[in-house]
């Protein structure tokens, strides 16, 4: 009998660390999110929540992971187009999704770089790079921050000159390195990836109506739609309570 009792404890004992891994979400968002998700990843887990597992990469990366069925429970896009591309492919709850926050992007080289300047049509980047500068972003191909580079840079009709000299980073926070590291004298990123580094400085805002504007969408993966944990933690993360650490990184309400 005792023997039966013990065994049963060891099994409950067991058992008890996988639940509370189970309990916990897997969140897959994009790389510009990092810092910001770090610390609402802590605020959820001070309010008694398991702490969420956070996985970072590009939008695309993690959209074709979910796709070939990564175990992720909560999506979060840099853009639009890879939430579309997972909920056409029936991937996301649909109704779920939203787009809280939205962001800039803007023009940065390194600390010590000469003073600011406004972003127009006329700014010449060209000359600004030199004879053999680059300009560092996400690769266009699948990146968002490259997409919306590439828009910005055709509206001031200087994408067709300046797209063999982009340094095509795989995710916006490579870009960022790449800048901080002097291997690129400029990069594009979005204003709350520079705001994290003490290595870059922002020499330029890309005006809004340069490119599509800049949103976050949040939602469900289809294996977490009956998850009331996944659920309550997109509610947390999307709602009020989170805003003001958005806001914090320097997140914005979308225009």
């Amino acid at each position: 009998m005792r023997r039966s009792i013990l065994l049963a404890a060891l099994a409950a004992v067991a058992l008890a660390p996988v639940a509370r891994a189970q309990d916990a979400v897997t969140v897959f968002a994009a790389a510009s999110l990092t810092d910001a998700m770090r610390a609402l990843g802590t605020a959820w887990q001070a309010r008694g929540n398991p702490a969420p597992r956070l996985s970072f990469a590009a939008s695309s990366t993690l959209a074709r992971q979910i796709e070939q069925g990564a175990p992720a429970d909560l999506f979060m896009s840099a853009d639009e187009p890879w939430a579309d591309y997972l909920q056409d492919r029936h991937l996301l709850v649909n109704a779920t999704r939203s787009s809280p926050i939205g962001n800039a992007l803007v023009l940065i080289a390194p600390a010590d770089a000469p003073r600011a300047m406004t972003l127009t049509r006329g700014t010449d980047l060209v000359a600004l790079l030199g004879p053999r500068g680059r300009i560092a972003t996400g690769d266009p191909a699948h990146v968002p921050v490259g997409r919306y580079a590439q828009a910005a840079l055709t509206w001031m009709g200087q994408w067709d000159v300046l797209s063999p000299r982009l340094a095509r980073a795989d995710n916006v926070r490579s870009a960022l390195l790449l800048v901080e590291r002097g291997e690129a004298p400029f990069g594009i990123v979005y204003a709350t990836d520079a705001a994290a580094s003490h290595g870059v400085r922002v020499v330029g805002t890309f005006p809004a109506e340069s490119h599509p504007a800049i949103t976050y969408p949040f939602a469900l993966t289809r294996r977490a739609e009956v998850n009331a944990q996944a659920r309550a933690l997109l509610a947390f993360l999307a709602g009020p309570e989170a805003l003001p650490i958005w806001q914090r990184f320097g997140f914005t309400l979308p225009r």
